[in-house]
Parts: C-alpha cells; structure tokens; sequence
C-alpha cells in the first residue's frame, strides 16, 4: 500500500513539473485564420516598451477597429534566414560578417532556428535550419568575389522559399547589404521590390535590414557637377527600398559603417523579436484579398512598428 501511495504522488507530482514547462513554453493560440500581427513598440529614445496590456493596443482592418482575439507577450519562437551580401563592395568586410553574424547565432533562443545564406555572384542558402553553432558558423562564407553583382531581391526570395511550411515559428528574413540590387544574371527569373513586399504579406513573413555603408575601393568620380558629385557621394549607399521593404513587412532597418558595432546590432535585433507583442484577429472578410492592418498605442510618447498589410483567407465554395 505504501509502495502504490508513493507511486501515485511521484506520478502526480511529475505531472505538475511537465505541466508547469509546458505551460512556460510559448504557445500561440487561434485559428489557422487568424490574422497574426506582430508589433515593436519603442519610446521616444528608440528603447523596447514591453509593459503594455492588450488595453493599450487597437487594431484596425482596412480602417475599422477589430476585436483583439489573441494577445501574447511571450517571446514567441522564430525560424529566422540570414542573408549576408558578399557582391564585390563588400571586400574587407568578411572577417566583421562572419564574428557579427557568430553573436546572433549566440542570442537565439532555445527555440529558434537558423539557416544562413549569401548572395552575389551565386546565391547559397545552408541546407537545414538549426541552432547548432558550428554548423551555422560552418556554413557562413569564406570567400568574397571580386566584381560580384548584388541579386538583392532575387536573394529575399529565395530566402523565403527556404521557410519550413510545416512549422508554426514565426518567419523572419534578416538581409544585410552595402548596395543597390545590381541583378545581372538574365537566365535567371527577376525579382522586383514591389514583388518581395506583396509575398511577404501574403505568406506573413517580416523582413530586417542591416544597411552597411562602405566606400568603394575606386577613387571617387566628381565629374559632371552638382549631379555628379551627388551621385559620387551617395554611390556607397544600400539600397533605399531595403528600408521600405522593412517598414511594409513589421521589420526593422538600420544603416551602420563597418566602424559601428555590427555585432550589438544583429544582437539587438533577435532581443527585438524577442520583446515583440502577439496581437491576433479574425479576419472581417474572408475575400482572398489584401488587406490593411494599423495598429494604435494608446499611451503616449509610443510609437508601434507592426506589418503594414495581409493577404485574407478566401472563402470556400
């Protein structure tokens, strides 16, 4: 009898302990039509705001206010592709790439998962996603062409093709470049800015800009007067629709030098989508169509930052 006794309170009590750590698991709960919206919210200072109640927040579709059905402030698990540019300007910039990119790998959480890509002359993209760290330093790039192009959208594309569709992880591309898309490759299918934003909606992925500034290693042109001086002085400049495509997908852009601390930026972008809010809802018409989200803070001084549009389920017949 007292064997039985200390068998059932030993069951009884490793029930509590799964309970518990699955309960401290992060957990989305919804519908598979519910429209996930993931928001950043930031003081006046640019600092992380992760106090707020789901009270603070009003969600609104195509202009009208929508019952918040979920809302999570748990660091929710994120499958993130990381694509790092290697075109020809970027030459000199291998060893920062490789350690910034080793201290993002570091900040994951226990449930996130990684795959590494880059992109120039080929665009390359690591085999599975993982969170081991010797296989994505193993698979970072060790080499940079010189004169290679840059297949800046082509390469967000194929970034998103490289998600695993079976898993509920949130989808993040993290991209950093140096310059403008230069895609020279015409046997290959072009890809546009415009195309990137529209599938990103529609499929619910956020897209992260890193934009690194970095001299060309030819001497500077200034031929031409005021245009040609301009021209030479923004010529080391990323592409400006990387900052669109963030703004339009709920990510974030920063311009950095290869001066700045690469390393606390990629590390404070993966504590970014570690402090994000989960506000959920259902759809007001189920029309297959695009659709636009806004979402308010009511407290003031707050400036949320969510994805900008979504693609609604279509109604079976």
């Amino acid at each position: 009898m007292k064997r039985l006794l200390t068998s059932v309170v030993l069951a009884l009590s490793l029930g509590v302990m799964i309970g518990g750590a699955q309960q401290q698991s992060p957990t989305f709960r919804g519908t598979s039509d519910t429209v996930r919206v993931f928001v950043t919210v930031l003081d006046r200072n640019g600092r992380l705001v992760t106090s707020l109640s789901q009270d603070n927040f009003e969600v609104r579709d195509d202009g009208k206010v929508q019952p918040v059905a979920v809302f999570d402030n748990t660091p929710q698990p994120i499958q993130i592709v990381v694509m790092l540019d290697v075109s020809g300007s970027m030459a000199g910039n291998l060893a920062l790439l490789r350690a910034s990119s080793t201290e993002l790998f570091k900040s994951l959480g226990q449930e996130d998962v990684a795959r590494v890509g880059s992109f120039g002359r080929e665009i390359e993209i690591s085999e599975v996603f993982t969170r081991d760290l010797h296989e994505l330093e193993d698979a970072l790039p060790d080499d940079i062409p010189v004169n290679a192009p840059t297949p800046l959208w082509r390469a967000i594309d194929q970034a998103m093709d490289a998600f695993d569709a079976n898993s509920d992880r949130r989808r993040v591309v993290l991209v950093l470049s140096d310059g403008k898309n230069s895609d020279v490759r015409f046997s290959k299918r072009n890809v546009s800015q415009v195309e990137i934003i529209d599938r990103a909606s529609a499929e619910g992925v956020m897209v992260y800009a890193v934009g690194l500034r970095s001299r060309s290693m030819a001497p500077p042109q200034f031929g031409g007067g005021l245009a040609g001086m301009s021209g030479s002085m923004n010529g080391d400049r990323p592409d400006p629709g990387l900052a669109l495509t963030a703004e339009e997908t709920g990510g974030g852009y920063v311009e950095v030098r290869p001066r700045d601390d690469l390393s606390a930026t990629f590390t404070r972008i993966v504590r970014e989508l570690h402090s994000q809010y989960l506000l959920g809802y259902n759809p007001p018409k189920r029309d297959g169509k695009p659709h636009k989200i806004e979402v308010r803070v009511s407290a003031d001084g707050l400036e949320p930052r969510a994805r900008k549009s979504y693609v609604a389920p279509k109604e079976a017949k």
